[in-house]
């Protein structure tokens, strides 16, 4: 059964196991609003979705 050569370095095993953080989502201004929303989607505060609208916001 193969065993490594060389003891893995404290470095290596940090990078390693750092590669699989979980981020936090990006925002972006709404164009219309100026409200902070998720890029690519409706946003939730005015129903706008590149220059239309998508649907009906109750105000």
């Amino acid at each position: 059964m193969p065993v490594p050569k060389r003891r893995t370095s404290k470095a290596r095993r940090d990078t390693r196991r750092n590669s699989h953080k979980l981020v936090p989502p990006a925002y972006v201004l709404c164009p219309k609003c100026h409200e902070p929303k998720l890029p690519h989607r409706v946003c939730p505060n005015c129903g706008y979705y590149k220059d239309r609208e998508v649907i009906k916001v109750e105000e």
